[in-house]
């Protein structure tokens, strides 16, 4: 099988060797070249010819968010990992990068003079992402290439109002959630809550640049919160979020519960939680992303009698975890993404209950003055 062809692109020497060395590691790939500065890269680029290319941000001569546009310019489908760090300024610039095309990022490891400890973190995050986007992520990472199959479990004959909807997204997650997003009408009538892995800080300015762009109201989730119409939630790096009834309210909770699927944030927490108070009020919604998270929690809400709607393959980035709720008979819907937030708002207002009709009392009916 010919091996994944990657350029590591980066101003510091450290870090390319440290990058190549992580990826040599792997026998399905190889580091055809590396460059110190964008511009290079872009020689190297057409010269090499990768499949997929590491870029770093910080770089003199041309910086990396330079480099990715004049990358998208000629290579549009190649795919492009951004070296991130994580601090502030490094998720503003990360989300930048994802809204020019960037196809994931990666945050550098800490402590990059402990070498072996470097290395692990850059196998275990990066490997898979290339693997992934490339097309050769193995089954851990990737949808199951069984048929799409019929779910034992029924479907209900008339779906109920709904009255909540939940999202799981990770990889293109960000590109994805500001194509729906911004598009929900100002006076939607249920509340979000949303699951994005992503690390801490990088949660927050998710939430403030979605927010900043949309009709409703977005925020990275605080303990404690009501659930209200029109508001979305996303859940912060490093902790699952769930719900909790309390009187007529239902109110956010966040945990560092062990991760799920090897995530925290973890959607099945989330949807598990959601089915258990929403039930058959329940619509999800899986976008796309690796893996299976959001499986087991695709099943709660289909026990609970709720609406499943995956993105579909052609529009993923990434259509591991739609890809595994699809294949398991799941999904009620599979949607372009230039659809989905159509298709959420005729799922809402659709099955919103109706009015009550109050029908004129005749002369006979209508109440009389007590003598």
């Amino acid at each position: 099988m010919e091996r994944l062809r990657v350029l590591i692109v980066d101003d510091s020497a450290v870090t390319r060797r440290l990058v190549s060395d992580a990826l040599s590691a792997d026998g399905a790939l190889e580091v055809v070249g590396t460059a110190p500065n964008g511009k290079i890269a872009l020689d190297k680029i057409g010269q090499l010819r990768p499949n997929a290319v590491t870029l770093d941000v910080e770089m003199p001569v041309m910086d990396g968010l330079e480099a990715l546009g004049e990358i998208r310019k000629r290579w549009p489908r190649l795919p492009v990992i951004m070296f991130s760090t994580l601090t502030e300024r490094g998720a503003e610039t990360t989300l930048d990068a994802l809204s020019m095309g960037a196809s994931d990022y990666v945050t550098k490891p800490t402590g990059l003079g402990r070498l072996e400890e470097g290395l692990e973190a850059i196998r275990a995050s990066l490997i898979p992402k290339l693997r992934a986007l490339c097309g050769m992520a193995d089954v851990t990472h990737s949808a199951p290439t069984r048929p799409i199959v019929q779910s034992t479990i029924p479907l209900p004959s008339r779906h109920a109002p709904v009255k909540i909807l939940a999202i799981r997204v990770s990889t293109g997650g960000p590109q994805a959630l500001e194509k729906i997003v911004p598009l929900l009408p100002g006076n939607f009538a249920v509340p979000v809550v949303i699951v994005q892995h992503m690390p801490k800080i990088f949660t927050r300015f998710l939430a403030d640049r979605l927010s900043s762009h949309s009709q409703i109201r977005v925020r990275e989730c605080i303990p404690g919160s009501i659930l209200r119409p029109g508001e979305a939630w996303i859940a912060p790096g490093d902790y699952h979020m769930t719900l909790k009834p309390l009187n007529d309210s239902i109110l956010l909770e966040t945990n560092q519960g062990p991760p799920e699927n090897s995530c925290r944030p973890a959607v099945d927490a989330l949807f598990r939680s959601v089915a258990q108070v929403y039930g058959k009020s329940t619509l999800a919604l899986i976008l796309t992303g690796m893996g299976s998270d959001g499986l087991r929690g695709c099943k709660a809400v289909r026990e609970a009698g709720g609406q499943i709607f995956v993105q579909d393959e052609a529009t993923s980035v990434v259509w591991g975890m739609p890809g595994a709720v699809a294949h398991a008979g799941l999904a009620d819907k599979m949607i372009p993404l230039e659809e989905v937030s159509q298709e959420i708002c005729r799922c809402v207002e659709m099955n919103r209950l109706p009015a009550p009709v109050i029908a004129k009392a005749t002369d006979e009916e209508k109440p009389r003055a007590l003598p």
